[in-house]
């Protein structure tokens, strides 16, 4: 059997790992659950766990283009924004 053939079933987070990988507290993803933003989640009972595809998902989404919020910016004329 090849190593492509076995497939380790990908191992959901906890709260408590998501908040210090993404650097938030607990409290942080409780509050975005509640409002239904933040990374998508699995409700296994109680237990709420992540999978660590919808975490690199949503920072991936969360990315700002510094450029692009810059120049939306009424005090920032054109010629400022070009290097």
């Amino acid at each position: 059997m090849n190593a492509q053939a076995v497939h380790q079933p990908t191992r959901a987070l906890t709260e408590r790992e998501v908040s210090n990988l993404l650097g938030l507290s607990v409290a942080t993803l409780r509050a975005w659950r509640h409002r239904g933003k933040g990374p998508r989640f699995l409700r296994l009972g109680r237990a709420v766990r992540y999978l660590p595809a919808d975490l690199e998902r949503f920072v991936r989404a969360s990315a700002v283009d510094a450029r692009r919020e810059s120049s939306s910016d009424p005090q920032t004329g054109p010629e400022e924004l070009r290097p």
